[in-house]
């Protein structure tokens, strides 16, 4: 076991990022995006004599996938894509007596690794988008839960303070933070998903791989313009207030009072310093009787091309159990390793009963708060590539766009197209 010595964030990621190894040649082999994994590893490896893992980080795992080059296990985020069937075993039969029930997950995320009636992937850990603000100001918010947009403006307009022409005090704007008007998109039906019409077919490699629906895009973006200039009044007057004040963290500024609400995600919320989170309380947003998973969803499938099946499949019986979870939660805090690193794989556990039970009693903030997870709304199909264009291009171009109007900004088709070419 890790010494108790290491407590520190800095000591915590430089062994996350080392190759597990271990020296039997029938050890399971794990590629994963994941570095926290290199603990999950070691604990397993003490934990049982008859199996051992190996575990190396990748950034992108999926994409170094061959025949003659394959681990047992991938772990990583972006592994639902065209490719899922071909890269994956179909793993049916881990669920049944004295194995996996399907009822332990939450269905929609379960289904997400699933073709037709096959699984080929298991969900691992999620997250979902929230605003954070003052517990003092916990009366103005109608909903002990989630937050919608319009009750967002509604207490913003409320909030703001012009003295002398400029903003002294802001409830909220949606430019502060370019995965909120990502957010925003998708509950407004972008709908940002994997061109899958060609699937089969010999691609361009210029081809665009990403395709979504224009229209509800451009409504999202006069949504958020018109956000802009019924409360905030003009996207010039919110960029003047952030110059002026954010030179401290979106915390500070709402236990002052400058700012009412700030944009976080879970796998953030509650790794907020314990000297600040007892003053702050949070909402899940919610639009239309959806909450948003964000596309980061982590997923584990076993390769195709696996030479150690048997022991692989020990493992994840092993992982995807609800009292090993709380153990590995439960080391992690013992050994103070749980400062840069929230629940399971940085999310939630795609396991209901971990979550919903188990989690409440490390992050006492969640106790009561889990919404339905019928309002889950599921992150479509993506290509593999989709964490870098969407930090590259997709949000840059979303940020210009709440900004200005469509005519005056680089189209985003041509943006993916450039982009595609300067990086093939």
């Amino acid at each position: 076991m890790l010494p108790r010595i290491i407590g520190k964030a800095a000591c915590v990621l430089l062994l996350a990022f080392l190759f597990f190894s271990c020296n039997e040649a029938d050890a399971v082999q794990i590629w994963t995006d994941r570095p926290e994994f290199a603990l999950y590893g070691e604990y397993y490896n003490n934990s049982q004599n008859q199996y051992k893992v190996n575990v190396r980080y990748m950034e992108l795992p999926a994409n170094e996938l061959s025949r003659s080059n394959s681990p047992d296990i991938i772990i990583a985020s972006h592994l639902k894509n065209s490719s899922m069937q071909s890269n994956f075993k179909n793993i049916n039969n881990v669920f049944g007596t004295r194995k996996l029930s399907r009822n332990i997950f939450y269905p929609l995320l379960l289904a997400a690794g699933r073709i037709e009636r096959n699984q080929f992937l298991l969900p691992v850990s999620f997250n979902i988008p929230a605003l954070i603000f003052s517990r003092e100001n916990e009366q103005e918010m109608s909903n002990q839960f989630t937050v919608s947009f319009d009750e967002i403006k509604e207490i913003s307009l409320k909030y703001n303070i012009i003295n002398s022409g400029s903003y002294t005090r802001m409830g909220f704007s949606p430019l502060w933070n370019n995965r909120f008007l990502f957010t925003a998109s998708v509950l407004k039906g972008a709908s940002f998903r994997e061109d899958t019409s060609q699937q089969g077919q010999a691609r361009s490699s210029n081809r665009n791989p990403l395709i979504w629906d224009s229209n509800a895009l451009e409504q999202s973006m006069l949504f958020i313009n018109n956000w802009t200039g019924e409360i905030n009044t003009s996207s010039q007057m919110e960029e003047d207030f952030t110059f002026k004040y954010f030179y401290e963290s979106p915390e500070r500024l709402i236990l002052s009072g400058r700012i009412f609400f700030s944009f976080i995600e879970s796998s953030s919320l509650f790794l907020i310093g314990s000297d600040v989170m007892p003053a702050l309380d949070y909402r899940w947003i919610m639009e239309e009787e959806m909450i948003p998973l964000t596309e980061d969803m982590i997923m584990l499938g076993i390769s195709k091309w696996a030479k150690s099946e048997t022991a692989a499949r020990a493992f994840i019986l092993w992982f995807f159990n609800m009292e090993n979870q709380r153990q590995l939660l439960d080391y992690f805090r013992s050994n103070k390793l749980n400062e840069n690193i929230f629940g399971i794989c940085r999310g939630f556990s795609a396991l209901s009963a971990v979550t919903e039970q188990v989690y409440p009693v490390f992050y006492p903030e969640l106790l009561g708060r889990m919404p339905p997870s019928e309002y889950f709304l599921e992150p479509n199909q993506l290509p593999a590539n989709w964490a870098a264009m969407r930090e590259r291009v997709i949000l840059p171009y979303l940020s210009e766009r709440a900004r200005a109007s469509a005519e005056n900004i680089y189209p985003l088709e041509r943006r993916i197209t450039d982009w595609i070419r300067m990086n093939r």
